[in-house]
């Protein structure tokens, strides 16, 4: 079957999680991904625990479909090969801090004279502009920057870091797909390239939707615990049932209440939807211990013949058990060369005519440097 990108070439010379998630996204749905990687070490995923077959479990994850190249981008052999590969590529991705391919004499405007539709991605902190584009960074700084770490965990406790990565993904790999689609589209139309700046900082402020245009009119600053989504309202907890695992309870329109309320026979808090936040926190403790009578088994046969926006919280043993997980197919189990199978996460688009695949398992490092230079540029 004909993928949707199985004409485009990217050339990825990230690493870690940003860019990677990124490429593997262009790549489950037809993209060639060369990876460019360092002949020493290349992506810094490969050495991280746990592994299988050499390479860490993550790097298997986020970059099958893909092939690895590698080239000394700091030789002038390593700089040549780089160049013939971008006349004959789409787009680039890297995600070093700006100025870095300047110095390596790779940068835009020099990818640019050798081919001038070439589609340039640079995934960084902070972006290619402001007082801050060369300050390091990690997840953690990106969210702080932005507001949002402040507003994560309860009330009058301690900021708590989310078990995922919002800034690398959220902020950084998704725009990024987007912007390159973007440019591919504008190419069809121009004929020419174009630089995608992606800043993480800026990606993580634009997911700040339901929080920061209250600010903006009325320049009032939201507290940790207390929005309508992270701690404010009864109907939107996390409550504890009697065998020690959690609920979640997402009853914020008016019939999703008073079908929970009904469930757990309290039809009294129906009229409590909207109470102050005094009313609320008794709600809270009210509710919470009525799910502390049952285990969590019992009240999902309950809730699950009522619409009422309620969930179990899963662990990952369950969840990669989940019949809706499994339907959707977003839990693969591929082929492997050495390990015979493995178990993948799915891919989460699903198009209907030309659907993404996994077709090739991530590579060893520069398995495939000399068949795409020979392939590509010639070399023997």
């Amino acid at each position: 079957m004909s993928l949707p990108l199985g004409s485009v070439r990217v050339l990825d010379l990230t690493r870690l999680l940003p860019g990677p998630y990124c490429t593997l996204v262009l790549a489950d749905f037809g993209a060639e991904v060369i990876k460019v990687e360092d002949p020493a070490k290349g992506d810094y995923t490969r050495d991280y625990h746990p592994k299988l077959d050499q390479d860490g479990v993550y790097f298997h994850s986020l970059n099958r479909n893909k092939k690895s190249i590698c080239l000394d981008l700091k030789s002038e052999d390593g700089k040549n090969y780089f160049l013939k590969l971008v006349k004959n590529a789409d787009v680039v991705v890297e995600s070093f801090r700006p100025g870095v391919m300047e110095r390596l004499g790779l940068g835009y405007e020099k990818l640019k004279q050798v081919n001038e539709k070439i589609i340039y991605c640079a995934i960084t902190g902070y972006g290619q502009t402001g007082p801050y584009r060369d300050r390091p960074g990690h997840d953690v700084n990106y969210i702080s920057y932005a507001g949002l770490l402040q507003l994560m965990g309860e009330k009058d406790g301690k900021p708590v870091i989310p078990a995922t990565q919002i800034a690398d993904i959220g902020g950084g790999a998704l725009p990024a797909v987007i912007g390159i689609l973007l440019a591919l589209l504008d190419r069809e139309k121009s004929g020419k390239g174009q630089f995608v700046d992606i800043s993480m900082l800026d990606g993580v402020i634009s997911w700040l939707q339901l929080l920061l245009p209250g600010f903006l009119v009325k320049d009032s600053q939201p507290k940790r615990g207390e929005q309508m989504l992270s701690g404010a309202l009864a109907c939107y907890e996390v409550y504890q049932a009697k065998d020690g695992k959690w609920l979640s309870v997402g009853a914020l329109e008016p019939k999703f209440w008073v079908a929970f309320c009904k469930a757990i026979e309290r039809d009294d808090l129906i009229p409590k939807l909207d109470a102050p936040p005094a009313v609320q926190e008794q709600m809270k403790e009210e509710i919470g211990a009525i799910i502390s009578t049952k285990p969590i088994d019992e009240w999902m046969k309950v809730f699950n013949e009522v619409d009422s926006c309620v969930s179990p919280l899963l662990s990952f043993e369950e969840l990669v058990n989940d019949p809706q997980v499994n339907d959707r197919e977003m839990i693969r189990t591929v082929a492997h060369d050495t390990l015979g199978e493995m178990k993948q996460i799915g891919i989460p688009i699903k198009l209907s005519e030309t659907p993404g695949a996994i077709q090739t398992q991530a590579p060893k490092l520069g398995e495939h440097t000399h068949e795409v230079l020979k392939e590509i540029i010639g070399v023997k």
